[in-house]
């Protein structure tokens, strides 16, 4: 008795008997904090070929917006919004409330196109709670993302409602110094 061993033909894609699914992480503290280990992973991944998007809602200083992100590296693009300065306060001049819309709006189309397998939105939740991007929106897209994409949110006093469909919470606090 022989037993035929079938070959797999070399157009063929194995398949895997599990899907990977993307994490949602959030990094929040009670202040408004830069968070290092996150940028630091975002780099270690993009060194070793992940593709990776930084954007960074409230930072502003360097005339930069998403038509011109910074590249670091092959696999490290890093946007931020195209202001004059860091934003602070929600009473924003129309252009400044448009290019942070623009930002949110480029920011969505390039995750649903799946051109990162991690994407970083540095601030979010202060650009929430400032009331300058609806809380409802950043969930409902959250929900729609492609399944495979990893998301670090980070920001002071991330709201309950984001905390509660991330699949991991780090918190930062001061500590104590007598």
């Amino acid at each position: 008795m022989s037993v035929q061993l079938e070959t797999p033909s070399i157009n063929s894609t194995p398949k895997l008997p599990y899907a990977v699914e993307g994490l949602i992480q959030v990094f929040t503290t009670s202040h408004r904090n830069f968070f290092t280990s996150v940028m630091a992973q975002s780099l270690r991944l993009a060194g070793q070929g992940t593709s990776v998007l930084v954007v960074q809602f409230l930072k502003g200083g360097i005339n930069q917006g998403h038509e011109k992100p910074m590249r670091l590296g092959q696999k490290l693009d890093w946007i931020r919004c195209d202001l004059p300065r860091c934003i602070d306060t929600p009473h924003l001049e129309d252009s400044e409330t448009e290019s942070l819309l623009h930002l949110w709006q480029h920011t969505q189309k390039v995750i649903s196109e799946g051109k990162y397998s991690l994407v970083v939105l540095d601030e979010l939740s202060l650009a929430i709670n400032l009331g300058l991007i609806p809380e409802t929106e950043v969930l409902s897209f959250l929900a729609k993302r492609p399944p495979n994409i990893d998301i670090i949110l980070t920001g002071p006093e991330m709201p309950k409602s984001i905390l509660d469909i991330a699949d991991q919470v780090t918190e930062i606090r001061r500590s104590q110094r007598p």
